[in-house]
This record gives structure tokens, C-alpha cells and sequence, in this order.
């Protein structure tokens, strides 16, 4: 049952794209989205946003204070872990490093490189 009804919907879907024998159906041209003129109000930059330029320099301010305490608060961190890597490798013996040392100083790396970039931007 489940075959027949496979082959019946093969034939209706393969017969019924094709105009059959005899038939001249005008081809359909695709339907295009209407056009939609881009509207500019004035404000901060030449386009609205719907924020005040007084709202947007608060949040400005905001973003900044809260750029400079985490700039404060991951150079603290990155002492504290130059301080504990310092101690380590004063323990360890000439020639060998452990794999705590090696992974602090890998950590320690990409801090710095984060706190570089915040700084920049």
C-alpha cells in the first residue's frame, strides 16, 4: 500500500510541473518584493537611533569606567601570578621546569595579551 501510494506521488509530482501535450501555459515571471525607500531622520552621524547624544555620552562614560576597572582588576591578577611564577621558579632546579610553571606562565601570557588589547581599544 505504502509502494503505491510512493509511486502514485512520484507520477502526480513528475506530471504536474510540465504543461502536458497540447497545453501552452504563458511561463510565470518570479514575483519581486516591493521596493521600500530608505528613510534618514536627523540626529548623532546623519541617522536615528533613538538615543539622545546626552544618553549616549553617559553610556560612554559607563562603558569606559567599567573598561578602566577591569583594566585595574586583571593587572592585579597579572601580578599576583608573575609573584606566584617568580616563587615557583626560584624552587625548581636548574634544567628542569614542571608543568605547573610552564602552564602559569602560559596563562600569565594570555593575560597580558588581553589586558594589551583592552588597552588599545
Amino acid at each position: 500500500m505504502l509502494r503505491n501510494a510512493l509511486i502514485g506521488m512520484t507520477l502526480l509530482i513528475g506530471t504536474s510541473g510540465a504543461p502536458g501535450a497540447g497545453q501552452n501555459a504563458p511561463p510565470q515571471q518570479p514575483q519581486l518584493p516591493p521596493v521600500i525607500p530608505h528613510i534618514s531622520f536627523p540626529g548623532a552621524g546623519g541617522g536615528y537611533d533613538g538615543i539622545s547624544p546626552g544618553v549616549q555620552r553617559q553610556q560612554a562614560i559607563a562603558r569606559d569606567k567599567e573598561r578602566q576597572q577591569r583594566l585595574v582588576e586583571d593587572t592585579n591578577k597579572l601580578l599576583e601570578l608573575a609573584t606566584d611564577l617568580k616563587t615557583q621558579v626560584d624552587k625548581t632546579n636548574r634544567g628542569i621546569m614542571s608543568i605547573d610553571v610552564i602552564k602559569k606562565a602560559e596563562e600569565i601570557e594570555k593575560l597580558a595579551h588581553s589586558v594589551k588589547e583592552r588597552m588599545k581599544g
